[in-house]
């Protein structure tokens, strides 16, 4: 199991859980904005990396009214500086999925010297007016789960989508959703595109091949984007890669990383 660390940040109003396990170079990891999840992709990748997994704020366990301090997208930016630093990480090595790695993409091109190297995985980030991304709060569950897992009754999807008995599960679930909604919505354009050209550390961009939420095409903008990126599309998976496809896509993630 990993170690649980609690931090005091923004003049003490975050406090955010951060796990770490393994041994080896430093590797951060941003989660998607259905919460902090440990499952095997983390196991996997802790072979190889000392994982560090903080929670976004308001979504650690101690930490609920920690978004209420974050005011807008640049408070998140600099937050993660703040964390970044608190750790005591000059230049880790940064994997951010979905909400996570639209963070990431923004910490590496903001501040490019933090970051020595970077893997997105299906992030958030862009707009395409062809391929619109949709806003799942507004989506029946049925819905959101056809969009993030391939196929939508995957047995991953229990992670995300809990028994509607299990109170106190959906309530983390669906606060950690708005919690990230609250940066995403209405779109989740905030820039980056015009800022994207400043990231230098080393990219790799994973995406599932089935994504039905942020779709596949949206893989080529980021490698267009970022000078020093490749894509690697992952068949039989889609928003959700890392809990689908554990071993597969931290593999994939590994190989680049050690590279």
């Amino acid at each position: 199991m990993p170690e649980e660390r609690t931090l005091n940040l923004w003049h003490g109003a975050v406090k955010p859980t951060v796990k770490v396990a393994g041994s080896g170079a430093p590797l951060v990891f941003l989660h998607s904005g259905f919460g902090p999840l440990w499952e095997a992709f983390l196991d996997n990748l802790a072979r190889d990396f000392t994982v560090y997994a903080p929670s976004h704020p308001g979504t650690g366990p101690n930490d609920v009214d920690g978004i209420r301090a974050i005011d807008d997208w640049w408070d998140l930016v600099l937050y993660y500086y703040e964390l970044l630093d608190a750790l005591g990480l000059k230049a880790p090595m940064l994997v951010g999925h979905s909400f996570g790695g639209m963070v990431a993409a923004e910490v590496a091109a903001t501040d490019p010297a933090r970051v020595s190297k970077l893997a997105l995985i299906a992030p958030f980030g862009l707009w395409r007016d062809d391929a619109p991304i949709p806003l799942i709060s507004t989506l029946p569950t049925p819905e959101v789960a056809r969009r993030i897992f391939h196929p939508a009754d995957h047995p991953a999807s229990r992670l995300v989508f809990p028994n509607r008995n299990d109170t106190d599960a959906v309530i983390r679930i669906t606060w950690a959703q708005n919690c990230a909604n609250k940066f995403i919505w209405p779109i989740p354009d905030k820039g980056l595109k015009k800022r994207m050209h400043r990231i230098s550390a080393p990219t790799l961009i994973v995406w599932g091949a089935k994504d039905g939420l942020i779709p596949p095409v949206y893989a080529e903008d980021f490698k267009r984007g970022i000078k020093n990126a490749r894509v690697e599309i992952v068949d039989n998976a889609s928003h959700m890669a890392p809990l689908e496809r554990p071993e597969t896509v931290a593999g994939i993630i590994a190989r680049f990383l050690k590279s």
